[in-house]
């Protein structure tokens, strides 16, 4: 049975030594070749059409036009080629306009070297890289749905509340800590409080429920 071709892969990403430490990871693995590289979303459109790449690892934020732009433009135009979005923070808004922009997973920029493998022959295949829970929301999102945590946020302290929004802004605990002036340790019992009293088990969802929640109410303002 002969070998399967090698996964073609096309990196975008506006700093050079990212490109380059991604290129060294997976050129150095046996059934993936890079074969385009791009520093912008213009470049990445021309690359894809000359080069054909079966995956693109996309950076969320570039210099001009942003990443998930570039990735809608790339499935409309060349459908079967599969968009990995890659980004240095967890932010929930980036995920929701990925997903709706047709990438197919979404991973940090502090991924390990074999989970990032692993992401980009998942992708390959054809197969999701987003987690059940937080696509569930993301869907309900669509929907317009209410979740069983939307009561949750009275029960919040202020201090809970004032926390909650730091996290869903994307801080981690000791940036929290630093901001509220208090102990990275009771950060995150305050963290595992919000998550128990909002129904939630990640924070990730946490600012998702955030995002969301935030979103209704400028909806909310902008028609009254």
């Amino acid at each position: 049975m002969p070998d399967e071709p090698a996964i073609r892969i096309m990196l975008c990403d506006d700093h050079e030594l990212v490109r380059r430490g991604l290129s060294s990871i997976l050129d150095g693995v046996g059934g993936i070749t890079v074969v385009a590289e791009a520093g912008d979303a213009d470049a990445a459109l021309k690359a894809v059409e000359a080069s054909h790449p079966d995956v693109v690892i996309m950076d969320v934020r570039l210099p001009g036009r942003s990443g998930i732009e570039a990735c809608r433009e790339i499935r409309s135009a060349f459908p079967d080629t599969k968009v990995l979005m890659l980004t240095a923070h967890s932010d929930d808004e980036a995920l929701f306009s990925s997903i709706m922009a047709g990438a197919a997973g979404f991973v940090l920029k502090q991924v390990r070297g074999s989970d990032l493998v692993g992401a980009v022959r998942q992708v390959a295949r054809g197969e999701s890289l987003l987690d059940p829970t937080v696509t569930a929301r993301v869907l309900a999102r669509l929907r317009g749905e209410g979740t069983q945590v939307d009561d949750g946020i009275a029960d919040l302290t202020p201090q809970e509340r004032k926390i909650v929004d730091l996290v869903a802004e994307g801080m981690t605990n000791r940036q929290i800590a630093e901001k509220v002036f208090l102990a990275e340790k009771t950060v995150k019992n305050y963290v595992s409080n919000i998550l128990m009293k909002l129904g939630l088990s990640r924070r990730a969802e946490a600012a998702a429920f955030m995002a969301r929640r935030n979103l209704k109410a400028r909806e909310s303002s902008d028609w009254s």
